[in-house]
């Protein structure tokens, strides 16, 4: 499962009952998981530096926090109560985007700036759904 270099590899190596259920068809749940594999990862290199241990509990919190609140939310049904779980995962991936931030001087630019990168288009799409969930 972990030899894996890009998002098609990582997602071809995933398990069938997550890619056939029907919360898979989200692209930002998709890219959540994604940005959660990639900052376990990222927490590794992340632990070999002493300053930066004391980022990997709150970084890796924050990133399972962004996918677990999408599959609770999504659990409940649609509208204004799958809403709010998609703000509170708003409110995770932010959190993730300032972590990666602080963590930009342990990791190499390249791949900090590809994890904020991939969590703007999270927080982009997770704020058109649920705005769009509040108005059901």
């Amino acid at each position: 499962m972990d030899n894996w270099k890009t998002y098609s590899e990582w997602a071809e190596r995933l398990p069938e009952y997550l890619t056939s259920d029907k919360l898979w068809e989200f692209e930002v749940y998709r890219k959540a998981l994604f940005l959660h594999d990639l900052t376990w990862r990222d927490c590794d290199r992340l632990q070999e530096h002493s300053k930066g241990k004391h980022l990997v509990s709150q970084l890796l919190r924050s990133a399972g926090s962004v996918s677990a609140n999408i599959e609770e939310g999504y659990g409940r049904g649609f509208g204004k109560d799958y809403a709010r779980f998609l703000r509170i995962a708003l409110g995770s991936a932010r959190e993730v985007r300032g972590w990666y931030f602080r963590s930009r001087l342990v990791l190499d630019e390249p791949t900090v700036s590809h994890r904020i990168s991939l969590l703007t288009e999270i927080i982009s799409g997770l704020t058109v759904a649920s705005n769009y969930q509040r108005k059901r």
